[in-house]
């Protein structure tokens, strides 16, 4: 029986036919499966400005396959515009609202099916958490792309336009270079277009098999996004017909596919966060320290940005995901038995995938020639981060460096100072109380981050952060230390000159000072007073969980 039953089957459930006869059920509509089409548009941000027309094709294509779709909103917030403000502590935050949003519409109303639409960066895994806790018949639908800005011969994302602030701090470039970069970053409709957070996730899920093969690097903008939408809506109801389920599909299995695919295409840290949360919720099994067991035996074979040469749409003319997995699955490195929302196997789904990648570009390398023999996310531990902490290593030469603290209590000091010129070569910069709960809501440093390597000293200049990083930023950049300087983790006891070491090769985040010293410093520690006691951020900073564990609002 349907679960919408509970609404729509027999005499007591008169008055709620009534209400569904007004919103366009008729006598035939009622023994039909619902579908709750969640839509995540928004004309706050160009990641989610293009979502209503594939809500629209969705719900004709729900209908023509005997399905009754109700649309229904969730929020979105913009990461690249909140960047480097206030409004970036709800960014973490919206996650949890959106996954509670969609839990509470579909549930409340007995839907049978979620198609979930969404764009920006915590879209994706605030729909999927959402999946793992109800485990009804679900799928993903990802708004797509940015094609890239152009500006003479280079290719832009708005990563560009933060690291033109750096170069213009830093007398790099003039303000009209930095004009024409802010006026070409972003030409249209879909989500930041290097291997940032947001096509990072969506690849991720085509790699567990929530979202069909291909759609994860389709251009926003292309005709072939609408169409994908609708026939996720067909393959949707068929799911709900096999009953496939999300838990199906959510095991320890398909997430390691997941991370090895992050690993293959250079994606974002908080990729890790995100995936920590989603096991938590589905009941798998997965910490920290199972990232760095994969990363050590799968390769980067993708040459994208933040710290390459090409941009997303670029991947998806190289073959996509599907033939990033293709190679990955042939050389051992996916378990092909996973399943996938259309009933098949990942094998089955890439059987007819070229088993090397196609000639005549250089966007995917073979394995045989990666661009890094492991993958760029490094977990490391040390008396600073004992619960770990993320470190993203592409596009550094020596991920090594033992250097003088340079402390800040929030990001705006810090970009304050290096803006200015005050962090120089051989600095470690610290930026702490930005965590889940001391932030609240782990605020991304993508504006210092971009500063400093606009400013030339990426390769010589580390950052350091119980907060979080950007898909966009890259350089010797360590996020999600914990435990976080708001509950007494040692990075709240570093004080301005400490030796620090930030060892990649060693997995090693070391605070150089003796035992004895910490302790009398931890010992005079006092807890600051919650920056924030009432509304969604008080609320937050109560109930969240270390970012080692994925900074879930659930129990742990």
């Amino acid at each position: 029986m349907l679960r919408s039953a509970a609404i729509t089957a027999g005499v007591q459930r008169s008055p709620n036919r009534a209400m569904l006869r007004a919103v366009g059920f008729g006598d035939g509509d009622f023994d039909k499966p619902i579908i709750g089409i969640a839509n995540g548009y928004s004309t706050i941000t160009p990641c989610n400005i293009g979502l209503n027309d594939l809500a629209r094709r969705a719900e004709q294509s729900a209908h023509s396959a005997g399905a009754m779709p109700q649309m229904f909103g969730t929020i979105t917030v913009s990461d690249g515009i909140s960047m480097g403000t206030e409004g970036m502590k709800y960014s973490l935050v919206s996650r949890e609202v959106i996954a509670d949003s969609i839990e509470t519409a579909c549930n409340a109303q007995s839907m049978d099916g979620l198609l979930a639409i969404g764009g920006c960066d915590k879209n994706m895994p605030g729909a999927m958490l959402a999946m793992a806790r109800m485990n009804i018949p679900a799928i993903f639908v990802y708004g797509g792309t940015i094609k890239p800005g152009r500006l003479g011969p280079c290719d832009l994302t708005v990563v560009s336009a933060f690291e033109a602030v750096g170069q213009f701090s830093g007398g790099r470039i003039d303000e009209a270079e930095l004009l024409a970069i802010e006026k070409n970053a972003c030409p249209g409709a879909g989500s930041c277009g290097g291997m940032f957070t947001a096509n990072t996730m969506s690849s991720a899920f085509e790699a567990m098999g929530l979202s069909l093969p291909g759609s994860s690097t389709m251009a926003a903008e292309d005709p072939e996004k609408a169409e994908s939408a609708a026939r996720s809506a067909e393959v949707l109801v068929r799911a709900i017909e096999a009953n496939i389920r999300p838990r199906d599909l959510i095991t320890r299995e398909a997430i390691e596919n997941a991370i090895s695919v992050i690993m293959a295409v250079g994606g974002s840290t908080n990729s890790v966060l995100h995936l920590l949360a989603i096991a938590r919720t589905a009941e798998v099994p997965l910490s920290i320290d199972d990232f760095e067991t994969i990363r050590q035996r799968v390769p980067v074979i993708c040459d994208l940005k933040p710290s390459g040469r090409y941009v997303t749409v670029d991947l998806h003319r190289a073959g996509g995901i599907p033939q990033v997995m293709k190679l990955l699955l042939d050389a051992g490195l996916l378990h092909g038995d996973c399943g996938t929302i259309e009933g098949r196997t990942l094998r089955e789904v890439l059987a007819d995938v070229p088993s090397e990648p196609p000639a005549g570009q250089d966007v995917i390398r073979p394995l045989s020639n990666p661009l890094y023999a492991k993958g760029h996310l490094a977990i490391l531990k040390g008396n600073l981060a004992e619960e770990g902490a993320v470190a993203k290593i592409s596009g550094v030469k020596t991920p090594v460096i033992t250097g003088p603290a340079r402390v800040f209590e929030s990001e705006e000091s810090a970009l304050e100072a290096i803006l200015a010129g005050s962090v120089g070569a051989g600095d470690v910069v610290v930026v702490r109380y930005e965590g889940p709960v001391g932030g609240p809501g782990m605020r991304e440093m993508l504006s210092p981050t971009a500063a400093i390597v606009g400013q030339g000293l990426g390769e010589s200049v580390a950052l350091i952060t119980d907060g979080r990083f950007s898909g966009g930023s890259y350089g010797m950049v360590v996020g999600h230390v914990a435990p976080e300087a708001a509950v007494g983790g040692t990075i709240a006891l570093v004080e301005e000159g400490d030796s620090i070491t930030v060892d990649a090769h060693q997995l090693l985040i070391q605070l150089n000072v003796d035992a004895a010293e910490l302790e009398r410093r931890r010992a005079a520690w006092v807890a600051p007073a919650p920056r924030y006691r009432t509304g969604v951020l008080g609320k937050y900073a109560r109930l969240v969980s270390s970012s080692s564990l994925g900074a879930v609002t659930d129990p742990v």
